[in-house]
């Protein structure tokens, strides 16, 4: 599905600008060692950053979720972007990547040696060609077990082995379940299937996150007079679904064309939310 950040980089840290992956962790960091690292993504496409404000929040709550200070609002992320997004070419479709880290503590981190880093990355958004998924054998952690309300970086090796395991298969990525059994998300997309022209969605329960893309294609598709049921999902209720889709920050809106051994089109519905998604976003 991509690889996401192989082109040109630009970095904000410690009040600076740089080109490129710069150094900003040694072994004894905090956010290195012992995990204490958050990070948000925006996108970056056509002179626009959609629900940038939001994602720039986002990461300030996830900081202090994982016990950090975040020393800046979300108002002066967004003006950093910006100012980042016009180091590239103006027709450049970005990836906007906001990030907080400890610097010190044992155990949990130090509030007052929280760092921001900011970095902003070539990567094209994918054509809505189609992935493929199977059920994964790992599941998502509830809320007693990890800092599952956080974008936190140290939930990703769970989603790098579903995606591991789903690739090893032959597939593209993968169709998680909660602690209950319930359809979560995709390995690192929220996931929404149709059938007999309703949309559903599992309902958000502390499991995975209420992504942005998530909460805003749910509105666009209410607005244009859509029907979303938010519930929770068996993976029987997919594998029979009329379309299967994605949304998430780095593709906004995908269809899903192969679900374990079932063919599915790249659905009406499907194709309409995402038009829905960039018309409002080019607004």
């Amino acid at each position: 599905m991509g690889n996401v950040g192989s082109g040109k980089t630009w970095t904000y840290f410690d009040g600076e600008w740089s080109e490129g992956n710069p150094n900003t962790m040694g072994p004894r960091t905090h956010g290195f060692w012992l995990s204490s690292s958050v990070f948000d993504g925006a996108r970056a496409f056509d002179g626009v950053i959609p629900d940038l404000d939001l994602h720039c929040q986002r990461s300030i709550d996830s900081a202090r979720l994982l016990g950090m200070a975040p020393m800046l609002s979300a108002q002066e992320i967004a003006e950093l972007s910006w100012e980042g997004v016009a180091k590239f070419p103006a027709d450049a479709e970005l990836y906007v990547c906001p990030m907080f880290y400890a610097d010190s503590g044992f155990i949990a981190p130090d509030p007052s040696s929280t760092r921001f880093v900011l970095s902003i990355f070539d990567a094209p958004l994918p054509e809505p060609t189609g992935f493929s998924a199977c059920k994964s054998s790992f599941r998502r952690p509830a809320r007693d077990m990890a800092p599952t309300e956080a974008k936190a970086s140290c939930l990703y090796p769970n989603v790098g082995r579903c995606v591991t395991e789903a690739q090893g298969k032959g597939f593209d990525t993968a169709v998680v379940l909660d602690p209950n059994g319930n359809v979560a998300e995709f390995a690192y997309t929220n996931l929404f299937y149709v059938k007999d022209k309703v949309i559903y969605t599992p309902v958000p329960n502390g499991t995975f996150l209420n992504g942005i893309t998530r909460q805003r294609v749910i509105k666009l598709a209410r607005e244009n007079g859509f029907e979303v049921v938010e519930k929770s999902v068996k993976f029987e209720e997919v594998m029979e679904a009329d379309e299967v889709f994605g949304t998430g920050n780095y593709f906004k809106v995908g269809p899903c064309t192969k679900l374990e051994d079932r063919d599915l089109p790249i659905g009406d519905i499907t194709m309409q939310l995402r038009d829905l998604y960039f018309k409002w976003a080019k607004a």
